[in-house]
């Protein structure tokens, strides 16, 4: 029996998840919110990780990772700064960056069609920081234990890396759109 399925299905059982950390976090059951967060955030290297070492790569796969992602994601930064857990700034910076990549992917795919290329490792890089920061400020929430210096550090590497990311997706994507531009008119 294969099991190429099981990345799409952990990736599915995150989106899942999305709700059910917002909801506990509102609520102020901060312990169950990272408990949620901790294995929302661990699904998401072993789907790639499975994906990859044992070539269970798919399509869908390729749509359901990264939507899964910004949801849980996105969905904390949110209720975090509405509970007045983390700054709006860095919510607002998150946010932006995944408007500004969802809207120049589908951009370009409208345009010219199919997008291939994965996360760049910036992206990566920031994924892990954002994921980190989340389990800092719900960990804070729920122990009143982690430092603030670590929590401001973190804070502040996720909004670099997400600013970074951010103009590195629309530099990268920008160029491969006037690529496909010139390769159709020519």
């Amino acid at each position: 029996m294969s099991l190429r399925w099981l990345p799409n299905a952990i990736c599915v059982a995150r989106i899942v998840l999305v709700a059910p950390v917002a909801i506990t976090l509102v609520q102020g059951h901060y312990a169950l919110t990272l408990a949620l967060f901790a294995v929302a955030a661990v699904s998401d290297g072993l789907d790639g990780w499975l994906a990859k070492t044992f070539g269970w790569t798919s399509e869908l796969g390729k749509i359901l990772d990264p939507i899964a992602d910004k949801l849980l994601l996105v969905t904390a930064f949110v209720t975090l700064a509405v509970l007045g857990l983390a700054p709006v700034w860095l919510m607002v910076a998150a946010v932006l960056r995944d408007l500004v990549i969802a809207g120049g992917a589908t951009a370009y795919h409208l345009r010219f069609g199919r997008l291939d290329g994965g996360p760049t490792r910036v992206s990566k890089l920031n994924t892990l920081l954002q994921l980190s920061f989340v389990l800092a400020v719900i960990a804070d929430a729920a122990w009143r234990g982690v430092p603030d210096p670590l929590v401001t550090l973190l804070g502040a590497l996720t909004f670099v890396t997400t600013v970074v990311s951010g103009i590195d997706y629309v530099l990268t994507w920008s160029r491969k759109a006037r690529q496909a531009a010139r390769a159709a008119a020519a």
